[in-house]
């Protein structure tokens, strides 16, 4: 019987230090985790599109560098995530995959301006969703997982920037 009080006094708190953890974190932290992570998977799946259907080296480079990138800001999402105990989304949102549907259809240099102007795009949400995280987040592993990466997203940004002007090589 004590044996079994033991156990169950040593669950409760460890679930009490997860909810605590848990309480802990701020509402628009979560919300950063949470859109991050869905971004984050969207962006991998985009570059390994673009590194099959880009027309150029430069556009399969690109690709590939945003699939190793967020691939590694994925995992140490989920560390975070893991350690704060909130449950964060596993893959992209519907409208990247729907994005991700239209540019499968796409073919050429079409394709190659229509996933940069995606990427233009996204980076720039991105980039000012981790600004804003960097500045003012009230949780201090999230606000430094958001300034770490924020440079990151700037150079995804420029390149993307660089690649989508016409004659452009890397």
């Amino acid at each position: 019987m004590r044996t079994l009080s033991l156990a169950w006094l040593t669950a409760a708190l460890i679930g009490l230090g997860t909810a605590t953890a848990l309480a802990d974190v701020s509402q628009a932290d979560r919300t950063f985790l949470a859109k991050a992570a869905a971004g984050g998977y969207a962006e991998v799946d985009l570059g390994r599109l673009a590194a099959q259907k880009g027309t150029t080296s430069a556009i399969k480079q690109y690709g590939q560098r945003l699939v190793t990138d967020h691939m590694q800001v994925n995992e140490e999402l989920m560390q975070i995530a893991d350690e704060t105990g909130i449950e964060l989304p596993t893959e992209a949102d519907r409208m990247a995959a729907s994005t991700l549907q239209r540019l499968r259809g796409t073919t050429g240099t079409g394709f190659d301006e229509a996933f940069l102007q995606r990427m233009i795009a996204d980076h720039q949400r991105d980039i000012q969703l981790f600004r804003k995280e960097a500045q003012s987040g009230s949780d201090p592993t999230i606000k430094a997982f958001a300034q770490k990466y924020l440079p990151i997203l700037q150079v995804h940004l420029a390149m993307a920037q660089g690649l989508n002007r016409p004659s452009s090589s890397w």
